[in-house]
């Protein structure tokens, strides 16, 4: 990798701040029933079972499941069930030393977007070795930040639909909301929330964090908008400071590996929890950043499908004593070499 591209990305990588984030306001936390965790910056990130059915060490992933139709997956069924789960979760955190403390993550996955498309229609293989380097073929334009299909949005909607119903049964607000730059999370977020919250007179605006990202590089689809652009077609959200124009992390020659999105994602948990008290936390983002928060926070790999989510129940500790996998960055891929795009023959949609 040359230098000025590692250096690059690791000056990327390690953001984190003391606990004195510009964009946080601890007033603007919206009224909770409930309590607030410790601030700090952990050292070990653990997963508590016994909440959510993908968890267990027990769920099939190989089967289909859908959490939208299961409560997300929360294991107790009975009337009350989430007034006590927000107990326990109160709970665990009263009861917690300085240096522990739990949050109740729901990360969602976007909706479909044209990328989604374009990788069904030419297959993985391709995709990823030819097309994901172009911007559309002609008919689909899926790059730079591709927006969301009428079914992507369709999706976005259905998960509107689940959290008033859960909602309506008791399941806890989050209390903040963060978002990928790219607009098919951004307006993932929109569509699942806006009315959600202004019913609920929330009016905390979600932020959209840079690290929440897709995979960065070489996929034309996971370069960003402009800040500019972001701001003008996403004014009802904040974006941390600083937030650069244009995207200086996309690059067309190197791509970010799993060990390094896993980095990534890790440091953006320990700015969540330096920064922000909340218990209930929302991310709306991409299924690499799902796999890579599962990683970080040492859950079982699960499988998310495009417009749903996974609720996880995390344990947060700062402990010299704690143990956890190192992270490191390690190598970034290089953009393979372009075939020409006749060896591949497209799929039916």
């Amino acid at each position: 990798m040359p230098a000025l591209a590692a250096s690059r990305l690791l000056s990327s990588l390690l953001f984190l701040q003391p606990p004195s984030d510009p964009t946080f306001d601890p007033n603007e936390v919206a009224p909770a029933r409930r309590g607030a965790t410790q601030t700090f910056c952990p050292t070990n990130y653990t997963v508590v079972d016994g909440f959510f059915a993908q968890s267990s060490s027990r769920f099939n992933d190989s089967t289909p499941y859908d959490p939208l139709d299961d409560s997300f997956g929360l294991l107790d069924k009975s009337e009350g069930r989430w007034e006590r789960f927000a107990e326990r979760i109160d709970r665990l955190n009263r009861q917690a030393d300085v240096g522990t403390a739990y949050k109740v993550f729901f990360v969602g996955r976007h909706g479909e977007g044209w990328h989604n498309v374009g990788e069904r229609k030419y297959g993985t293989k391709a995709w990823d070795s030819y097309w994901s380097m172009l911007e559309g073929d002609g008919e689909i334009k899926w790059g730079p930040d591709p927006l969301l299909t009428p079914l992507g949005e369709r999706q976005a909607a259905r998960v509107n639909s689940v959290w008033k119903r859960e909602l309506g049964d008791g399941a806890p607000l989050p209390q903040s909301f963060y978002s990928s730059p790219l607009s098919r999370a951004a307006s993932t977020l929109e569509i699942t929330w806006s009315d959600i919250l202004e019913e609920r007179h929330y009016h905390k605006k979600p932020l959209i964090r840079e690290h929440l990202r897709e995979t960065m590089g070489v996929h034309t689809c996971d370069k960003r908008n402009t800040k500019t652009y972001i701001k003008r077609h996403y004014p009802s959200f904040r974006l941390e400071v600083p937030f650069s124009e244009h995207d200086e992390l996309w690059s067309p020659d190197w791509r970010e590996s799993d060990q390094q999105h896993a980095l990534r994602t890790q440091q953006v948990l320990n700015k969540i929890f330096a920064t922000d008290s909340a218990q209930f936390v929302s991310i709306t983002a991409h299924g690499g950043v799902i796999q890579s928060f599962l990683r970080a926070v040492n859950h079982r790999k699960v499988s998310v499908s495009t417009g749903s989510l996974i609720p996880v129940v995390v344990k947060a500790v700062d402990s010299p004593r704690a143990r956890n996998e190192l992270l490191a960055g390690g190598q970034s891929i290089a953009a393979p070499a372009r075939p020409h795009p006749t060896s591949y023959r497209t799929v039916d949609l």
